[in-house]
């Protein structure tokens, strides 16, 4: 009797303990339990910690509670400007209401998921590229209102979500790069003319300082010397002033005398010293002031105007021409071979200047 009921207890005691094992549970700290009793969801949310159940009866849903972040893959899509990009984000949500996460939806993550998306998608066509590279903040934010309000009801709090690449095509890297290019240039030369412009009336307040002190310019002269003999070069160049040449030529302009001018040559006056006797008209020996004395001038030296026209044909004997009947000289027959062959005077330039001469009979 007492052997039976040994074995009773000990049948007992093991079905409580296999009771115990199957209806013991253990919620984590990160963790919420949600009961299900025969379908219908349990009031009491399972705490963290050792809970039991009805073996089964109750099911037991555990739903982690931590913030979980979630890759978006990378969308493809068409910006309000007409470029096409792909720009993939990521996620952070947590589950604020275990009940509605095992309740409401069927699988939180994957709605999640899916949701972040289609709402990537819709804001890249709502946004420029200049927003997409340069304004993510805002972008952000948007997203995140998206995302999060389908994302209420299923106990799903949206933590945060942010832009993490934009893929762009290879034509708009260059482009975008030629432009960034340009825009660096410009600036450049911006500041490059206006360090021009400050350097410029820099050196005209210097030029004028040494302009009132000539020797300031051989002491800059001397210190760009120097500056260029420290470069251990073979050659040295050195420059030469140019005010020094200018200063040097008015200097040797004051020296020289100022030389009277020549008086005016009166062309009626005639040298005895260069001109000869016999070649002047004895009216103007005559006139001159210091002329030269009519005995002097040969008698048979006649006087005649020099003009365009050919001389006459004939000899020249005492300013008369003669007789038709008159015998030519011998040696000189008037037709033939021995004759001398005529020559048509050659014409004067229009310019050339009538003036005075004489002829030797």
């Amino acid at each position: 009797m007492v052997q039976e009921l040994l074995v009773a207890l000990v049948a007992v005691l093991s079905c409580g303990l296999v009771y115990a094992m199957a209806a013991a549970r253990v919620v984590k700290q990160y963790e919420r339990g949600v009961v299900l009793r025969l379908g219908r969801l349990h009031d009491a949310v399972r705490p963290p910690g050792f809970t039991m159940i009805v073996p089964g009866i109750d099911r037991l849903r555990k739903v982690n509670m931590q913030i979980v972040t979630m890759p978006v893959p990378a969308q493809d899509g068409i910006t309000r400007d007409n470029v096409t990009v792909r720009v993939d984000a990521v996620i952070y949500f947590k589950v604020v209401d275990p009940a509605s996460a095992v309740i409401q939806v069927e699988d939180y993550r994957f709605a999640v998921s899916q949701m972040a998306q289609t709402s990537l998608r819709s804001i890249i066509g709502k946004s420029d590229l200049d927003d997409l590279l340069s304004d993510r903040e805002k972008l952000n934010q948007g997203l995140e209102l998206m995302i999060d309000s389908p994302a209420v009801g299923w106990g799903v709090q949206i933590d945060r979500v942010e832009i993490k690449d934009v893929s762009l095509p290879e034509t708009m890297k260059r482009s975008m790069a030629r432009q960034a290019e340009a825009d660096r240039e410009r600036r450049a030369r911006v500041i490059n003319a206006d360090a021009e412009l400050q350097a410029s009336k820099k050196l005209a307040q210097a030029a004028q300082q040494m302009s009132t002190q000539p020797a300031a310019l051989q002491l800059r002269l001397l210190q760009t010397v120097v500056a260029v003999a420290a470069e251990k070069n073979s050659t040295l160049v050195l420059p030469f002033p140019v005010e020094l040449l200018r200063f040097l030529e008015r200097a040797q302009q004051g020296q020289q005398p100022q030389l009277p001018e020549p008086d005016a040559v009166d062309p009626n006056v005639v040298d005895p010293d260069v001109v000869d006797p016999g070649l002047v008209d004895p009216a103007v020996a005559a006139s001159s002031d210091g002329g030269v004395d009519p005995s002097a001038v040969d008698p048979t030296v006649a006087l005649q105007t020099f003009t365009d026209q050919p001389l006459p044909d004939g000899s020249l004997a005492d300013g008369a021409p003669e007789p038709d009947g008159a015998p030519e000289p011998d040696g000189a027959p008037e037709s033939g071979p021995g004759a001398l062959p005529e020559f048509e005077p050659e014409q004067p330039p229009e310019h050339a200047r009538k003036g005075r001469f004489t002829r030797h009979h």
